[in-house]
């Protein structure tokens, strides 16, 4: 278990000579803005100030790789493939039949994302419900060996042995998975609405839609021509906050306690969480009913926490069900352990090969951010001296502490596109 105590750095605090990559340019435009805004504003409104003035043309683009679309028509397999070969979660679908001056909200019917293939995938070998008797259970007509089906909702010890690398070969071999299409799911799941920003909307827009409206990425789209010019994740977010350590208004915000700014939100009483002797696909479940990214792995009848499944971990339940042959059944410990293992040999420097990454409560939110950036992980657990879980904290935890929202400040602009949070005060 590697600890944030033990890679705790010295804080830089004089500014930077010059900025070390592009993410650390648009740290320079708010240290510049910083510097003339009025005296009497807090760092808090200085901050909003801030972010509001630059736009989003600023941020750096992202990699090619990352930029990636897929076509309506592409099947669940192929989509697989391709969010995998380019380690990415999600990708806007664009529709095969719209026209070639379709605008973009023609164009693009939504984002795909992994766990939602997979969610959607294990639905299909629930059996009928009792309202719907005539319903067809494809896959377990379609799957060659399962002699029962899999029952989401109600997960036991029975249903991790029923689970083995032979019923994930079986799911990914069928003709259903192969033959279904990315736009014949549209609309189930965690499917996601396609809400693009143009290269004019400013830093704070972002930053909001990425906190406090819980979307993991926001498209940039040239509005003109109907394209996609950048994709800005939670991820690059962060990137760009670790580039800018030693910034002044940096530092006096990230050299902040986590408890000083609120963090960790989340409380043990409030964490979901698997045990390690229950079935993966329970992780699973669970993400899907919560409509969360992730949840800490825990030993049986206790709090110490022993490992993270997330949304990405979703890729191995279909790009390689051979990992765990040596199982009879695939409690959520065995999916560590095959992944791990799995991972190793193929010399793949994936998050799950470096074991459970904790913090505590007195590391600063700077460190926190530079040690998520360095891991390349989406959340951190706050655990006691003893290893026991206290809290939780996620990306969308530390952006949404660094700025918050005006009221009225998005209007109308969700109308009819996103469900507005309980607190919205649009």
């Amino acid at each position: 278990m590697a600890s944030l105590r033990l890679r705790r750095q010295e804080s830089s605090t004089g500014q930077q000579d010059s900025p070390r990559s592009p993410e650390a340019e648009v740290g320079m435009k708010v240290e510049d803005l910083w510097d003339v805004l009025e005296p009497q504003l807090s760092p808090t409104e200085k901050l909003n100030a801030c972010f509001e003035s630059i736009p989003l043309s600023a941020f750096p683009p992202a990699p090619s790789s990352q930029v990636i679309e897929i076509k309506s028509d592409t099947s669940l397999a192929e989509a697989v493939d391709i969010l995998a070969q380019n380690k990415i979660l999600s990708a806007p679908v664009v529709d095969v039949n719209a026209s070639e001056d379709a605008s973009w909200m023609d164009r693009y019917i939504g984002i795909v994302e992994f766990a939602g293939i997979v969610v959607w995938i294990l639905h299909q070998t629930e059996p009928p419900s009792p309202r719907s008797p005539n319903r067809r259970t494809a896959f377990s007509a379609a799957v060659n060996g399962m002699k029962k089906t899999v029952e989401l909702e109600s997960l036991g010890p029975e249903s991790a042995a029923m689970t083995s690398g032979n019923f994930f070969e079986a799911l990914t071999t069928s003709d259903l998975y192969k033959n279904t299409k990315v736009g014949d799911i549209s609309g189930s799941f965690r499917w996601a609405p396609f809400l693009a920003l143009q290269s004019s909307n400013s830093f704070l827009t972002m930053l909001l839609l990425l906190s406090k409206y819980k979307m993991k990425s926001v498209p940039v789209v040239d509005f003109g021509e109907g394209k996609i010019d950048n994709i800005i994740t939670q991820s690059s977010v962060i990137h760009m906050l670790a580039e800018c350590a030693g910034l002044q208004w940096f530092e006096s915000w990230g050299m902040k306690k986590l408890s000083e700014i609120g963090l960790p939100m989340m409380s043990l009483k409030q964490i979901i969480k698997v045990y390690e002797d229950e079935p993966v696909l329970q992780a699973f479940k669970l993400m899907r009913r919560y409509r969360i990214g992730g949840i800490p792995v825990v030993e049986s009848g206790g709090n110490k926490a022993i490992g993270n499944i997330s949304l990405r971990d979703a890729q191995f339940l279909l790009t390689a069900p051979e990992i765990y042959h040596d199982y009879r059944s695939i409690t959520a410990k065995n999916f560590l352990t095959a992944v791990k293992n799995y991972l190793e040999n193929h010399h793949d420097d994936s998050p799950l090969v470096s074991g459970m990454i904790t913090c505590k409560s007195d590391n600063t939110i700077k460190e926190l951010i530079q040690l998520l950036d360095s891991k390349k992980i989406h959340r951190i657990y706050v655990v006691d001296d003893d290893g026991n879980l206290e809290g939780v904290i996620t990306l969308r935890d530390i952006i949404s502490r660094l700025v918050h929202e005006p009221r009225g400040y998005f209007g109308d602009f969700f109308d009819g596109v996103l469900p507005l949070p309980a607190n919205s005060r649009v």
